[in-house]
């Protein structure tokens, strides 16, 4: 049954009803439920018949219950790394052999590949709870919402807070708490945890938010993914170039509607027997090392070939979830991990699960040229940035389609539909 809130004068919807009507009536709606006032409904009521005749009669109104983005934010570090910066580094295959070609040749392949020209880095005083609480800020203040008036405050991340000079992991408290604590939100029925989803960690718990709040469990949440992936990326390994830091947040909010806005549907897999252990982490590449540190390393090409065949198809079960076709979506948002490998998911989206040869212009905002990938990070200050007039050639209008879709460690992948609550004007 959709989640829904009746419209209705509470006596004309009991009187007569030989079946009984049982309310669960959540918490933030509890002051309206009175006779001849608006009657809400959580997802989670037995509702009788006769209220379907109620509103079929016309007495009553439905209304849905909506997750909607009403504030955005986002932290872009400082500190910028050009690809020249690499051209000291000293190279290793995985097994430990110095890579012969000289770092032009090698700067210069990973550029076609990936699209990375530079990257953000953190300053060594700053740490992933600080950039998340930064992007934080920023999302409550574009939502114009009271921090105290927060049900959830989800932080995705895959690392915890890193030093610059310790590389241990350290995760107590959790992010989330300490998102709350620099926030200085009083309120303990704000509940603040972590989310370890791998990149597509952000977008996992824009998912959970939309359960929370179509259950009546929450009308307010945050919802924030950040990253400093510099902390875990081994100076020796070609794959560093691609790693960056940085961190972006949502607020979502419980808005009622007649029409269907904000997250119609999504789609989510964890395939962890033969692609499992893409990603891991693990010693330097460079055999005379010195120093105890792992790093983050992946099958860079069998990632590929994963993400090639596996997104498209999470992404179409979510479109049909919601009743859509590609071709009534305005922006697919994917996760910025790889310029090639973006653009290879995004043809093979149209052309195999669709059918369709050409692809509209402008359909895929792309920030990884000069933001890198920041994991957890990607989507919400991709977003953000589109959002607040940023990107050029790229507007949207209240009532477009569009498509969040992520992939990463796990090996998890999601996709959300997201139906916009508001114009969007280009950069």
């Amino acid at each position: 049954m959709e989640n829904h809130l009746l419209m209705a004068p509470l006596d004309e919807i009991t009187a007569g009803d030989p079946f009984g009507i049982f309310l669960e009536i959540p918490p933030a709606f509890s002051g309206v439920f009175a006779p001849h006032n608006p009657c809400p409904l959580s997802p989670l009521l037995r509702i009788s018949f006769s209220l379907y005749s109620t509103l079929k009669s016309g007495k009553g109104v439905l209304y849905r219950m909506n997750a909607v983005i009403t504030g955005t934010g986002s932290f872009i570090p400082t500190k910028v790394v050009r690809n020249v910066d690499f051209l000291k580094n000293e190279f290793y295959d995985e097994h430990g052999k110095r890579i012969e070609k000289s770092n032009e040749e090698i700067i210069q392949k990973f550029e076609q590949i990936t699209g990375i020209t530079e990257r953000r880095y953190v300053t060594d005083d700053q740490l992933t709870s600080d950039i998340a609480y930064m992007a934080s800020r920023d999302a409550l203040e574009s939502a114009q919402v009271d921090p105290e008036e927060l049900d959830l405050i989800i932080v995705a991340h895959n690392f915890g807070d890193i030093k610059a000079d310790n590389k241990k992991t350290d995760l107590i408290p959790s992010l989330a708490t300490r998102v709350k604590h620099h926030l200085q939100i009083e309120n303990p029925d704000t509940i603040a945890y972590d989310l370890p989803f791998g990149c597509p960690g952000w977008l996992q718990g824009v998912i959970q938010v939309n359960t929370h709040i179509k259950t009546g469990e929450a009308v307010k949440a945050l919802v924030v993914g950040a990253e400093t992936l510099s902390r875990v990326s081994d100076p020796h390994d070609r794959d560093c170039m691609i790693y960056a830091d940085g961190a972006g947040a949502a607020v979502i909010e419980a808005k009622h509607d007649k029409e269907p806005m904000g997250i119609l549907s999504h789609a989510s897999r964890t395939d962890a027997i033969r692609h499992g252990y893409m990603l891991w982490m693990g010693p330097s590449y460079n055999p005379g090392y010195q120093g105890s540190e792992i790093f983050l390393k992946m099958d860079g090409h069998k990632l590929y070939e994963y993400a090639l065949k596996t997104v498209p198809a999470v992404v179409k079960k979510a479109m049909d979830k919601a009743g859509l076709s590609i071709n009534e979506v305005s922006k697919v948002f994917i996760h910025q991990a790889n310029e090639k490998m973006d653009n290879a998911i995004l043809k093979r989206l149209y052309n195999k699960e669709y059918g369709i040869r050409e692809i509209p212009d402008f359909v895929m905002p792309m920030t990884i040229s000069w933001l890198g990938n920041s994991s957890v990070a990607t989507l919400p200050t991709l977003y953000d940035l589109l959002r607040k007039g940023k990107l050029n050639n790229h507007s949207l209008k209240k009532g477009d389609h569009v498509v969040f879709t992520s992939v990463g460690a796990g090996m998890n992948i999601n996709a959300v539909v997201y139906r916009i609550a508001e114009d969007i004007k280009t950069g």
